[in-house]
């Protein structure tokens, strides 16, 4: 089993998720940009491989098609996508699924779902998860906040829906 760890997060959650790949006895593949050469992440993986050439770094690991070329081309099992960026992107979910890859994270539709705020908690509040008192719509006025806060007070977290 190969296994490619983190492509947005080549410090610390890398390292860690390929310490534990060793452990396990399976082998680790790292994506590295043109920039980040010589980071640690890429010299504790068995292999590693450049990923969107000619591209700043934050492009390169979001580059989807460079990533799963290199899971194909390299008969990768699975893809941990680090946090946040990737680990948020349905198409990149659903990239690994159709390359035959296995997504370490929830299937393409629960990430979609959960990125948008709304839907996912209207699905929490379905599934009986205890939610935080909120909206069950975004709010579209500032009256609306208003009117939000005087019933339950600060502080208050706003919170992008989508």
């Amino acid at each position: 089993m190969k296994y490619i760890s983190s492509p947005l997060s080549p410090g610390e959650i890398a390292v860690r998720v390929f310490r534990a790949c060793t452990e396990l006895g399976i082998r680790t593949v790292a994506v590295y940009s043109e920039q980040d050469r010589s980071q640690v992440h890429r010299q504790k993986a068995d292999e590693s491989y450049l990923i969107g050439k000619g591209l700043p770094p934050v492009a390169a690991y979001l580059h989807i098609p460079d990533i799963i070329k290199v899971a194909k081309e390299n008969n990768i099992d699975a893809i941990h996508p680090g946090y946040g960026f990737l680990s948020e992107r349905a198409d990149f979910a659903q990239a690994c699924a159709d390359a035959g890859v296995r997504f370490i994270g929830p299937s393409p539709e629960v990430v979609r779902q959960m990125g948008d705020k709304v839907e996912a908690r209207a699905l929490a509040i379905q599934a009986g998860v205890p939610v935080v008192p909120g909206t069950n719509a975004p709010i579209s006025s500032l009256k609306e906040a208003e009117e939000f806060a005087k019933t339950y007070g600060f502080p208050i977290i706003f919170k992008a829906a989508l």
